[in-house]
């Protein structure tokens, strides 16, 4: 006879350490969730869900693991945000976001106005969670509305291979070990790199944008693998002269993989931004900005010939630009080059 588990419990209340022992021992012996599941009188979604949550690959639940991963979600739920219970910094908040402010601006201008106030402290997360966390209404909508990416849920951050874990990039250098010259912009030739993805996540084109002159270099991309993606930013690179060729700062993109062999090809170190942090690589985000008025999202870069790219990131590159006192990025790198040689 077949069993209904997921009529067995009609009141559901949450797992006890006893049976998340259970589980795990099931686990180990190799039974599947639905024999767990009639064993405790549970459904198997129940059974599941709680694997699942852990994040983690089934054979590697341990029961007491999950009762504190399950008493800190309890007294997460029931804890009210900082936001939710400070009026003046949730005002604080709502005006900056009225302005166009991003929720990392308002965390670093908050630092600078209350210094010695924990209080009117909040992080960019906290007031994110604020946010997607507001019953619907005008306000959810509103503010949602001031945020660039107008998203009206978060997205999930890990990228996780087929175990359950966050896949790194093998030895990665941090932008922590970068250069402090590359920070304060007063060498050339230090450069940040991304793709602007196109319609379905099916195509892309790569960006290299130098730090002191804002020179941009957009780069067709035939595929997204490792392997293309080097390929074709060290063609690029090696073009460029040589002191013009420094170092390279990308974010944690499982397309940057064989950084290695592109350091070797163009002498171009590496440093990989902290994951979930555009603001390390700000001029190139602001510039993938700036590339998106010719190419909006949902463009086809298939689509897209290697002229008409070209022809991009010639217009870009000869457009006046206000952080180079209204001088072109062409212009100023030429010169640049020149006094180098």
């Amino acid at each position: 006879m077949k069993v209904k588990l997921d009529s067995m419990n009609t009141s559901y209340h949450r797992l006890s350490f006893l049976e998340r022992e259970e589980i795990s021992r099931g686990l180990a012996r190799g039974e599947t969730f639905t024999s767990i599941a009639i064993a405790l009188r549970r459904s198997k979604s129940a059974i599941s869900r709680e694997v699942n949550a852990a994040g983690i690959n089934k054979h590697a639940y341990r029961a007491a693991t999950a009762e504190k991963r399950a008493a800190r979600q309890t007294k997460n739920k029931h804890r009210k945000r900082k936001i939710e219970t400070n009026p003046k910094l949730r005002n604080y908040a709502i005006n900056k976001l009225r302005c166009r402010w991003s929720p990392k601006q308002i965390e670093k201008q908050l630092k600078i106005d209350y210094p010695d106030n924990k209080e009117m402290l909040a992080s960019h997360e906290t007031i994110y969670s604020y946010i997607y966390v507001l019953p619907r209404g005008e306000l959810k909508k509103e503010l949602l509305s001031c945020l660039r990416t107008k998203r009206k849920h978060r997205r999930k951050r890990t990228r996780l291979n087929n175990k359950g874990f966050e896949k790194k990039i093998e030895d990665m250098i941090s932008i922590e070990e970068r250069p402090k010259e590359v920070a304060s912009r007063t060498v050339p030739g230090h450069w940040e790199g991304d793709l602007i993805v196109g319609r379905y996540n099916k195509s892309a084109i790569g960006t290299l944008v130098e730090r002191t002159t804002r020179t941009t270099i957009l780069i067709p991309l035939k595929r997204r693998d490792a392997k293309t993606v080097r390929m074709a930013f060290a063609r690029e690179a090696k073009n460029l002269p040589k002191q013009m060729r420094l170092t390279l700062t990308y974010d944690q993109g499982r397309e940057m993989a064989e950084h290695k062999l592109f350091t070797k090809e163009t002498k171009m170190r590496v440093y990989f931004a902290h994951p979930r942090s555009p603001w390390e690589r700000g001029t190139n985000e602001n510039t993938n900005g700036l590339i998106r008025q010719f190419f909006p999202k949902g463009t086809d870069f298939n689509k897209i010939s290697r002229k008409e790219i070209k022809h991009v990131q010639r217009l870009l590159n000869g457009r006046p630009r206000k952080c180079l006192d209204f001088r072109k990025p062409y212009e100023v790198f030429r010169e640049l080059v020149a006094l180098e040689t």
